[in-house]
């Protein structure tokens, strides 16, 4: 049970423009920070790289019409050295499903997972062998979780709850999705090819 006591993550999801995410990003400046992606090769992009990233994963959802040429991908391990501290948080792209006449819409609306586990594991070993707890991990990594706490309280300053109406099946209905949204990015959306494709309205 003890296993379980300290599990999950602390977690936040938002979509904001380029330009808001690059002021994110400046966060990140004078700490020792590593952006990989989380492919094979754990290839590692520097802020320019992550910020060109975001924009063409915004770009995608932003935009009038729909590109066929490119799968929305945004995915990142970052890792963090503060002191002798060296921790780290997960950003990935996840979808937003909502309905379109009275089944699931084939498409999504996008939103970035900003995670970090709220647990750290303590290998420990008694007379029926090895096994593991999870501790509070503001216990080991207070310098971590303290700075993940400031990067999504920068980011909800600048958003609120994401609240748009979509069509269900026999009439207009409100969909509260545990995203948090920046208004310059609901008057992008309002002119995109998925708020036309399926006559979404956002208040």
């Amino acid at each position: 049970m003890d296993k379980l006591k300290n599990g999950g993550f602390y977690k936040l999801k938002f979509f904001i423009t380029p330009e808001e995410f690059k002021s994110v990003l400046k966060l990140f400046e004078h700490k020792q920070t590593k952006f990989r992606l989380t492919n094979y090769d754990q290839t590692e992009h520097d802020q320019n790289g992550v910020y060109e990233a975001y924009q063409t994963f915004y770009q995608y959802f932003a935009a009038e019409e729909k590109r066929n040429d490119y799968h929305p991908f945004f995915v990142y391990s970052i890792s963090v050295t503060s002191d002798n501290e060296n921790s780290g948080f997960f950003a990935r792209n996840e979808g937003i499903h909502f309905p379109y006449y009275g089944q699931w819409a084939e498409d999504e609306l996008p939103c970035i997972l900003l995670s970090f586990p709220k647990g750290f594991q303590i290998d420990l070993e008694d007379e029926k062998g090895k096994y593991y707890i999870y501790e509070d991990i503001r216990d080991h990594k207070l310098l971590t979780y303290t700075f993940f706490d400031e990067i999504t309280g920068f980011i909800k300053q600048m958003t609120k709850p994401l609240r748009f109406s979509a069509h269900d099946t026999d009439a207009m209905k409100e969909q509260k999705p545990s995203v948090r949204i920046s208004d310059d990015v609901i008057q992008d959306l309002r002119k995109s090819w998925i708020f036309s494709k399926y006559g979404l309205v956002v208040k």
